[in-house]
């Protein structure tokens, strides 16, 4: 068990050195598909499978926890504040879109949820927390973030120059940028590549360039995490509540849905406390428990905790799946994209001032 932990870590290493050697590709998509070429050479089996597994599970909940340190309410504010109603309704939108084409493609709940979560929050931090508190299957993670990350890089790579070709302002392709682009070193690149192209013009009226722009409406939208973790929280506790009431109803649980002790019984069972570790951890770092000092290392531990996690989960990926059952979901991330990019659009080009 241990040498399948050990190998995981390995990766994440490999994987955020290599991240760090480029912007459009983060450290945590490297290490899932490292650890599926891994798997595809030599299937895991036995205690190394066992753990990879747990590496796969309680890596990403850690992860998830110390990622809740880097989140601050504090980023809502200023510019990012007159973004946060296109974040939104974004937000609203991609769910909406996944739900609804999904069905039509015959593509799960739950890889529905994480789709539409990632496309609007921040890629793969968003489908990791998600797929962590709805318990999503690690193939449906693995179809997801695939699909988040090859429109993340087409965005990265081609945002710069549409919006020099459209002649946005470095407020407008702020808002671009920071709400169409998920991860936030794909954002990062992005803005560089934008600010290298308008050279002095780049320089908005604030004082920061539309690079400092995107990055700021970047990490408004991330902090909306918290609030998508808590909704997804109680739905899922909910739906679990109700399963378990049914049961119980039908003779094969001794669950008593008259009873408000068992059903705080059933709560507490199923209630993912690690979701609120991580809601606790965000609130201590907007009050400024956390100092500043220290944000550097929590943000690079939460992102290889969260890599050491998507290792794992790599292992259990078999190439032939993610081609064939992996092309609806890549469909669905394609159409959820679009539908945030003309959301975006539409709200520079009509509502935004230049």
């Amino acid at each position: 068990m241990l040498l399948g932990i050990g190998v995981c870590v390995i990766i994440a290493f490999l994987a955020t050195y290599l991240g760090g050697l480029q912007r459009i590709i983060g450290g945590p998509m490297i290490g899932l598909f490292i650890g599926m070429l891994v798997a595809n050479i030599k299937p895991p089996e036995g205690d190394f499978k066992n753990g990879t597994t747990f590496a796969a599970k309680k890596f990403l909940n850690l992860g998830i926890i110390v990622t809740g340190a880097t989140l601050s309410f504090k980023e809502i504010v200023g510019f990012g504040a007159s973004a946060l109603p296109l974040i939104i309704f974004n937000i609203a939108l991609a769910l909406g879109i996944a739900y609804l084409i999904g069905g039509k493609l015959g593509v799960s709940k739950n890889t529905r949820t994480l789709v539409g979560g990632g496309t609007s929050i921040c890629g793969g931090t968003a489908i990791a927390t998600l797929a962590s508190i709805i318990e999503a299957k690690e193939e449906e993670m693995a179809y997801a973030l695939t699909a988040i990350f090859l429109f993340d890089i087409i965005a990265a790579l081609g945002f710069p120059y549409l919006g020099r070709a459209l002649a946005l302002s470095p407020e407008q392709f702020g808002v671009l940028a920071g709400t169409a682009i998920n991860d936030t070193s794909s954002v990062v690149a992005a803005a560089d590549t934008f600010d290298k192209l308008l050279g002095d013009l780049s320089m908005s009226t604030s004082g920061l360039t539309g690079g400092n722009l995107a990055v700021i409406v970047k990490l408004t939208r991330t902090t909306m995490l918290v609030v998508l973790a808590i909704i997804f929280t109680f739905v899922t506790i909910n739906k679990k509540r109700k399963s378990l009431v049914a049961q119980g109803n039908n003779g094969s649980s001794s669950i008593n849905h008259e009873s408000n002790e068992s059903v705080g019984k059933v709560v507490l069972r199923v209630f993912p406390w690690f979701i609120l570790i991580f809601i606790i951890m965000a609130l201590l770092n907007t009050i400024g428990v956390f100092p500043e000092s220290t944000a550097p290392f929590i943000k690079k531990l939460s992102k290889f905790l969260v890599t050491t996690a998507l290792a794992g989960v790599g292992f259990k990926i078999n190439f032939k799946d993610l081609f064939t059952k992996g092309i609806k979901p890549i469909m669905l991330g394609g159409c959820t994209w679009l539908g945030l990019c003309i959301s975006s659009m539409t709200y520079i080009f009509l509502i935004m001032p230049k």
